[in-house]
């Protein structure tokens, strides 16, 4: 669990209902029902028009990152890459079949694979790249998802808060309703600002930071397997992978 993540959402909502009470205007005057189906529908629909339907379901897979992140244990891989040196070493390329069906993500268990079936190192290294960049670009893309949110949000916001002063315009002849209706216009605002500042994009920057974190591992990896096909030494691989530390 990402404590950072947690603290700084609930800071975010302190901010917003401490500021607005602070002010004077109370948490309450935050709660508009009308406000949060234009910016949230809104906001929603504009998404799903520019996002294809794979990257819109692997986006919302990945939201649960921002606060569970995949855990990305460097010296454990290393120290995993290194194993594996020492039973070729020992064993053969052959010593490693029994590894391949205990090894549960596919990108680790290809590579795996093919230097069991003798593939030689540039054929690994271009294989799993291609993958690599597949995997990137396909997380990248889902990042994304929040990062449109976080640009569509703010002017869904401006919307309902000109759709507010619209409704505020149409009773001019009872002025006891212009104040509450005019804050009420301008919730929108701050729904779709807040949301898109304190929420959207920073899921964005999160997600991305960890998609990167997870391509640093693939190419440790990369480096590992290569390394085992050209029949280097443990300790010499260990010392090269220290690098992605």
């Amino acid at each position: 669990m990402d404590k950072l993540s947690i603290a700084g959402l609930l800071l975010a909502l302190g901010a917003v209902f401490g500021g607005s009470t602070l002010k004077g205007s109370g948490a309450a005057a935050l709660v508009s029902p009308a406000a949060f189906v234009i910016v949230i529908v809104g906001t929603i629909a504009a998404i799903l028009v520019q996002t294809p339907g794979d990257t819109f379901r692997r986006a919302l897979g990945m939201a649960r990152w921002v606060f569970r992140p995949p855990k990305q244990d460097v010296d454990a891989q290393i120290q995993t890459v290194v194993l594996w040196a020492r039973r070729v070493r020992q064993q053969g390329l052959l010593g490693l079949e029994s590894v391949v069906g205990s090894v549960s993500d596919p990108f680790v268990r290809r590579g795996l694979q093919m230097l069991v079936d003798g593939a030689e190192p540039g054929q690994i290294r271009a294989a799993l790249d291609v993958e690599l960049d597949t995997l990137e670009g396909r997380d990248v893309a889902a990042a994304r998802v929040f990062e449109g949110m976080g640009t569509y949000a703010p002017t869904m916001g401006i919307i309902g808060a000109v759709m507010g002063l619209m409704a505020v315009m149409q009773n001019l002849s009872d002025p006891d309703k212009l104040g509450a209706g005019i804050a009420a216009a301008f919730v929108a605002t701050v729904y779709g600002i807040g949301l898109a500042n304190l929420l959207f994009l920073p899921m964005a920057s999160k997600l991305k930071a960890t998609v990167a974190g997870q391509s640093r591992h693939r190419e440790l990896l990369i480096e590992g397997l290569v390394a085992i096909a050209d029949g280097e030494h443990p300790s010499m691989i260990e010392s090269r992978l220290q690098g992605f530390k």
